[in-house]
């Protein structure tokens, strides 16, 4: 989930007394250190195909790529350009050792910024790495009422080839639109759970949601419903296929009110909820408003009637069904096996409000199992506070503990 990120505003002039223009070209890191907030930001300049000069920005803490610039003046020793979307301004010197230093202005404040050849490089220790003992498929099915295709790859072990059934995962994301990876950050959460399924004998199938990667679509119409009729398909598809034994959804927050919402209309054989909402969606995401203000150390100055009327106050399709979405009747109805999961240290679907609503009403059965984990954030990653902005410094994608309970759990069923 993805609510209520806060975009720093930039806008960059920079000059430069020896080096040529084309010098100017590529990628410069820095971080920006505003009070007790650091952010890396990564400044791209570029040629389009056309070869005219064009600029855009990163903030990989915030998840945020490709924020559009406009260049208004390069030359051999200076670069200004304007981003009309986050009105700000930097201006600055390339020194001759080859950083680029100046004054990030806004709102009326300056800070200094050094920017340094080079973009933002990860250490991800869990991604998957070849070779891979299992078999993958790149797959398409079709929403027929949205007039959507969607593609994602098909994961399963070896075994499944020779004609052993064995249970298969659809993999649905939280919300915003994300690749069949739920990538994030340089994190590749799905692609990390697919390998281990694979690797202890349980296929997957995890796609880009709408206009994401190959698959066709709008996104920033889609709502949370919309984004349940798109995994009707996908369990359609896997069903038609004959392969499998069971067939079940993973939904990490927002997917995760899918998989309840699938499971109220019996189509699942087992569910597994990743940080699901248990409330309303406006007491969801005001309790995530009060929780990174606490973290952060403040107090939240909004009532929740407040905190709607402003984060409604400009038409926003997603916020206003999500808003209004009360998960409380699916969670009711889902009669299959539920496996619901949340770290104590979510500050985005706060575990002590959601994690035990769920857990109140999810109906008696005995092979469904409701897991906190101690220490864990949103991404189910080992944490310091929980918040965002650390997403990006923790190396681990997700904790080795989760991908072996749900691993166990699915076995087990």
């Amino acid at each position: 989930m993805r609510a209520f990120k806060t975009i720093i505003l930039l806008s960059f002039l920079m000059t430069a007394t020896s080096v040529r223009a084309q010098n100017l070209f590529g990628a410069w890191m820095g971080i920006l250190e505003a009070g007790p907030t650091r952010l890396h930001i990564v400044l791209n300049i570029e040629k389009d195909t056309e070869g005219r000069e064009i600029c855009f920005l990163d903030s990989p803490d915030q998840a945020a790529k490709g924020i559009p610039a406009k260049i208004l003046h390069l030359s051999a020793d200076s670069l200004s350009i304007g981003i009309p979307a986050i009105h700000a301004g930097f201006q600055g010197n390339l020194a001759e050792d080859g950083v680029l230093r100046g004054v990030f202005e806004q709102m009326g404040m300056r800070f200094q910024l050094k920017l340094k050849k080079g973009g933002m490089e990860y250490n991800r220790p869990q991604h998957p790495v070849a070779p891979f003992p299992y078999v993958t498929e790149e797959v398409s099915f079709a929403n027929a009422k949205a007039d959507v295709t969607l593609v994602g790859t098909l994961t399963f072990p070896e075994g499944c080839r020779r004609g052993e059934k064995v249970p298969v995962v659809l993999m649905v994301t939280g919300s915003g639109a994300q690749n069949r990876d739920e990538e994030i950050v340089g994190h590749k959460p799905f692609w990390v759970i697919a390998d281990f399924l694979a690797r202890n004998g349980i296929a997957s199938l995890r796609y880009d949601d709408r206009a994401v990667g190959k698959s066709s679509g709008n996104a920033p119409t889609v709502n949370t419903k919309e984004v349940a009729e798109d995994a009707v398909a996908g369990i359609e598809f896997l069903r038609t296929r004959k392969e499998f034994s069971k067939v079940g959804l993973l939904g990490h927050s927002e997917g995760a009110s899918v998989a309840f919402m699938l499971g109220a209309e019996q189509l699942l054989d087992f569910a597994v909820s990743m940080a699901g909402c248990g409330v309303k969606g406006d007491e969801c995401l005001y309790a995530q408003a009060k929780k990174i203000a606490e973290l952060s150390g403040q107090l939240y100055p909004l009532t929740k009637r407040q905190y709607v009327q402003m984060a409604l106050s400009k038409p926003n399709a997603w916020l206003e069904y999500f808003f209004n979405y009360d998960p409380a009747a699916d969670i009711q109805n889902t009669r299959c096996p539920v496996l619901a999961l949340n770290g104590d240290m979510d500050c985005q679907v706060v575990s002590s409000v959601n994690l035990a609503a769920i857990e109140e009403l999810l109906p008696q059965n005995g092979k469904s199992k409701v897991k906190q984990y101690p220490g864990l954030n949103h991404l189910f990653q080992e944490c310091r506070s929980g918040l965002p902005q650390e997403y990006s410094s923790i190396e681990q994608t997700i904790s080795p503990v989760v991908l072996q309970d749900i691993v166990e759990w699915i076995r087990s069923l």
